[in-house]
């Protein structure tokens, strides 16, 4: 570690994301990993994170106070649950630090508080933190755009990991809204979540989610646009999670020379 590497915190540090956060920060140059937090009563208090997350000891010992750890430290690392990252960005903007966050399910209520702890914290949100499906929804609100609702119809199909909360995505609802901003019409009302039973025919210009889960598929995202006798698919794989790490560590060590306020990936990329 020298002077001027970029103190993190991992928040759910004995996590899947958390391990893989930790690994990760310990293999990005200029950054290292200041204090590691996991939930009170969690077995791993006390434990060391480096330990945790296969690396050997690092000397970070997991603790159950967040604030303490955000005082002195420069960023924080969130892939936890919406509750958590409300917390968590309620201390950071007490702390005037970065916070990366890229849990989702996320509520519109939850999405109100990351924006006004954005007054005071450097707040950078996404519901995938790597680089290709970022440039994913660049080229979707593209295409969106350039085939319109009147013959083009659009359809998002994802799979996940049997472990996963919520359904759709995400890294869905990313895609989804990049697609309703290339088209200029709300997300929400033009989505179709669930098809079940005599759903009549298709209404034009909606936009169509499909939700797969089962076995440890990491991430895969498609966009079908579909046309009067031919179609165009974007799609992603995801095939380990160090990406959404190593895209966190990026956006943390950007936003750090940045303004408060709220930033997404697109931002951190020079995409927006």
């Amino acid at each position: 570690m020298s002077g001027t590497d970029m103190k993190l915190v991992v928040v759910g540090a004995a996590g899947r994301m958390g391990q893989t956060l930790i690994r990760t920060i310990n293999a990005v140059p200029g950054a290292t990993l200041f204090a590691a937090v996991e939930r009170p009563g969690s077995a791993f208090i006390g434990r060391d994170a480096g330990e945790i997350a296969g690396l050997g000891p690092t000397g970070v010992t997991i603790t159950d106070k967040p604030l303490e750890a955000f005082v002195e430290a420069e960023g924080v690392l969130d892939f936890t649950s919406p509750a958590a990252s409300v917390e968590f960005s309620g201390l950071a903007a007490q702390a005037r630090i970065v916070h990366v966050i890229g849990t989702t399910g996320c509520s519109a209520d939850d999405e109100a508080k990351f924006n006004a702890a954005a007054r005071h914290a450097r707040i950078v949100k996404s519901g995938n933190m790597s680089l290709g499906v970022n440039l994913l929804g660049v080229l979707t609100e593209q295409a969106a755009r350039a085939l319109g609702p009147e013959n083009w119809d659009i359809e998002i199909l994802e799979m996940h990991h049997k472990h996963k909360v919520d359904a759709p995505s995400g890294t869905a609802l990313l895609l989804g809204g990049a697609a309703a901003k290339g088209r200029d019409i709300g997300l929400a009302e033009h989505s179709v979540r669930v098809r079940d039973g005599h759903t009549g025919a298709r209404v034009a210009g909606t936009i169509g989610f499909a939700t797969l889960r089962g076995g440890s598929v990491i991430g895969e995202h498609s966009v079908i646009l579909a046309g009067e006798g031919e179609q165009v698919t974007l799609s992603h794989s995801a095939t380990d999670r160090a990406i959404f790490a190593r895209g966190a560590v990026t956006a943390a060590l950007w936003a750090r020379n940045q303004k408060p306020g709220f930033y997404s990936m697109l931002d951190v990329l020079g995409l927006s």
